[in-house]
């Protein structure tokens, strides 16, 4: 197991440019094998988590070229189902929660998908529900016997479906059932995050029917096959948030490249309403150096409160963000985390570290904001899942003093090659094996 070790409170600077988008990648990748002919996707980023799908389609015989850095070729020409019973592709699956898309793929262009519960992070209770709602409105039928989900539906029928949660990957996953199926299908109250509207638009360029791309409601005309196509990942919008944060807690000067500012929705308005300081030029972010940033109040004058929601709200993945800019504000921040009850459980290592917060609950924690009057300290501590482990290292790069973080593979999952890269801009980081 690695760890970094942190030599933390200098002050960085310099340009960081955004990797491919993480949850966009996990999507687009299953879709490829909904055509038998060749898909080519750039801006690929070099994460665990991608590299582990990426694997996984080997096993059931995908045929993947990488010739340059960030670019894959895929074609699924001669696919292996039986493979999906095998010990090799159960262990797979189950370390890698976006294992759960190959099933709408699979399922729309052979009639069968077989899989076992999926990994990813432990951040509470993480339901496939909605998948499985849409599969068999589809008219597929669902086994599960405590090892493996098995899902068959040769003959997959358009229908109207209205989802009970606005999931993302639930969306995507329907989506990919449904282009291949007979008849239209349209789907009232889908995910419209720009993961989902960027798969929509690569299924269309691959010969799909889909309108309403972006929206709520998608309509699928199914067609009776899809063919290749070149498609490029924007810049991850959780990257982009997480150095924002990092510039701020670090009093740095820090410019992000090619952001794809108009896939941001509400990031950047959520860290201006905790004081941050954000330029936009051109298709880059600059963040200057702040001594202080105040957090706003509503108008009421009532305490800020920053919430996760679905998409165009404020992303999930980048509370652990806000929560840890918030330490060093002038001023207190709620912190809201609506979607996971085991999320904010990461604050004790802050606290430990010398932040006031006060865990009311699971799911809301209050930072009353030290205003850079006193500093964060060095400790060691663990990465419990991604995006905490990344909000524990901005942390660590603004303390007095020494951090380790172990089990920084969480970290890796998402974040391509991220102690270089802060090397780069000036960080006193060191990965240790």
């Amino acid at each position: 197991m690695s760890s970094f070790e942190i030599h933390g409170g200098k002050r960085l600077k310099g340009e960081i440019v955004p990797q491919g988008a993480k949850n966009e990648a996990l999507q687009v990748i299953c879709a490829t094998l909904l055509t038998p002919e060749k898909v080519t996707i750039e801006n690929v980023p070099d994460i665990r988590d991608v590299n582990k799908l990426i694997d996984i389609l080997r096993l059931i015989n995908v045929k993947i070229e990488h010739p340059t850095s960030g670019t894959y070729t895929f074609q699924s020409d001669n696919i292996d189902m039986d493979k999906l019973e095998s010990e090799s592709f159960t262990e797979a699956a189950t370390k890698l929660r976006g294992s759960i898309m190959l099933a709408g793929p699979l399922l729309s262009r052979f009639g069968k998908a077989i899989f076992p519960q999926p990994g990813g992070d432990k951040i509470g209770r993480r339901r496939l529900d909605t998948h499985f709602f849409g599969f068999e409105k589809l008219g597929a039928k669902i086994n599960y016997n405590y090892l493996y989900y098995t899902i068959e539906g040769s003959n997959l029928q358009g229908c109207y479906m209205l989802l009970d949660e606005a999931s993302v990957t639930g969306t995507a996953n329907i989506i990919m059932a449904a282009v291949l199926a007979n008849g239209t299908t349209t789907i009232m109250n889908a995910a419209c995050e720009p993961y989902v509207y960027q798969l929509c638009n690569m299924l269309n360029r691959m010969g799909a029917n889909i309108s309403g791309v972006g929206s709520n409601l998608l309509t699928i005309k199914g067609v009776t096959s899809l063919k290749g196509c070149t498609h490029r990942l924007l810049p991850d919008m959780i990257e982009v948030g997480s150095f924002i944060g990092l510039a701020a807690m670090t009093q740095s000067e820090i410019t992000l490249k090619n952001v794809g500012f108009e896939h941001l929705g509400l990031i950047p308005q959520v860290f201006r309403r905790l004081g941050i300081e954000i330029w936009q030029k051109g298709a880059d972010l600059i963040i200057p150096s702040q001594e202080h940033y105040t957090v706003e109040r509503f108008m009421d004058g009532s305490i800020m409160t920053i919430s996760d929601a679905p998409w165009p709200g404020f992303t999930p993945d980048l509370i652990s963000i806000a929560l840890v800019v918030a330490i060093q504000a002038n001023g207190s921040v709620l912190i809201h985390q609506k979607m996971f009850e085991s999320r904010l459980f990461f604050v004790d290592k802050l606290i430990d570290m010398g932040a006031q917060i006060i865990l009311c609950d699971p799911h809301r924690a209050t930072v009353i904001g030290l205003d850079h009057q006193h500093s964060l300290r060095g400790i060691r501590m663990s990465s419990p899942d991604i995006r905490a482990g990344v909000a524990l290292l901005i942390a660590a790069l603004s303390a007095t003093g020494t951090s380790r973080i172990d089990n920084i593979e969480q970290i890796d999952r998402g974040y391509q090659n991220i102690d270089q890269r802060l090397r780069d801009i000036g960080a006193d980081i060191e990965r240790i094996n």
